[in-house]
């Protein structure tokens, strides 16, 4: 049902009509979700420190988590002590909870974990993200300023800043909300937040609001799952059988940055957030995303590895940050 839908949204498709009146219905309580946040009908809490939310419009992976990884980066460059907050979609938990880098991804979500591992600042899950933010600070006093993983549409927390990722491979789809297409909210939604970034693309290729980004994920060095610290380059596996798998938003986004590192590969696209097994992976050396191999490291052979990739920006957004909290919060002290 998810590759039919998939299929409507990202090409001509016949069904797509029949969907529309129910994309109206959904673009209905969307408005008025918004709007009862907007009048106070809803209660929207403020947290004691700033809230920078990254977000897309869209339903499945963008770039969200690297960028999400970059902004806390940037954060503790200008001096503050950030901490990121998050769903856990994908994950059983439901109440605030801490994630650590051997926490389990069934629980807590792939993502955070993902976090967990490569941010060094706290993180936690929960969904309501006000209480996930209250309980952070509370047990992290030093946090200055929190980073909402994939939070756009959480209207219950206040925030100082937006940040809106879009994908620039897929674009909108076909620009209609859902189950039409892949939309959450309308495309003018992007004419309140404080900054657009493009993954993947260019944003003079998007009817875009200023300011806008471009963003792109770089990386080469693959680690073993096993033992991360066990590293390798793409000109090893030039000679082998390789199988690449991938289960995020955009799969082939992942197969086509190997074939831009000259790797060739046997591709296995799985669904975003996607509960592996043992049974999922095929026998020789084997390819993966860091969020998938959090998933695949208990029970991964001795030749898988993970691509480790960093979100690659313009300094740009760097000082759009800076200045905005400054602004609102005035300089940050020490």
């Amino acid at each position: 049902m998810n590759k039919l839908l998939e299929s409507c949204w990202y090409s001509h498709c016949r069904i797509r009509f029949l969907l529309v009146p129910l994309s109206l219905i959904f673009f209905l309580l969307v408005a008025c979700r918004r709007l009862a946040y907007r009048v106070g009908l809803f209660r929207v809490r403020r947290l004691p420190v700033p809230v920078i939310v990254v977000g897309n419009l869209g339903v499945g992976g963008s770039g969200k988590t690297p960028l999400t990884l970059r902004i806390a980066q940037w954060l503790a460059e200008l001096g503050y002590h950030p901490g990121i907050i998050s769903r856990g979609y994908g994950g059983r938990a439901r109440a605030a909870m801490p994630v650590r880098a051997d926490s389990d991804p069934a629980r807590v979500g792939d993502e955070p974990v993902l976090l967990a591992r490569r941010a060094a600042c706290p993180v936690w899950i929960g969904r309501k993200r006000v209480e996930a933010g209250r309980q952070l600070l509370a047990c992290h006093p030093e946090v200055d300023v929190l980073v909402a993983d994939d939070g756009l549409q959480h209207y219950a927390l206040d925030r100082d800043m937006e940040i809106v990722v879009v994908d620039g491979l897929r674009g909108f789809g076909n620009g209609w909300l859902l189950p039409a297409g892949p939309l959450r909210e309308p495309i003018k939604r992007l004419a309140t937040v404080d900054g657009v970034v493009v993954n993947g693309g260019n944003p003079a290729d998007f009817n875009l609001p200023p300011p806008r980004f471009a963003m792109r994920l770089s990386g080469a060095t693959f680690c073993n799952l096993r033992d991360p610290t066990q590293t390798t380059v793409a000109a090893d596996f030039a000679k082998r059988r390789v199988h690449a798998l991938a289960g995020i938003g955009h799969p082939p986004r992942f197969f086509d940055h190997l074939a831009g590192l000259g790797v060739n590969v046997i591709p296995h696209a799985f669904p975003d957030h996607h509960v592996y097994t043992a049974n999922d992976l095929p026998a020789g050396t084997l390819l993966m995303t860091e969020k998938d191999a959090v998933k695949c490291a208990a029970f991964a052979p001795p030749d898988a590895w993970f691509l480790a990739v960093d979100a690659i920006l313009p300094p740009g957004l760097k000082t759009l940050i800076d200045h905005t909290l400054k602004a609102r919060h005035g300089p940050q002290t020490a």
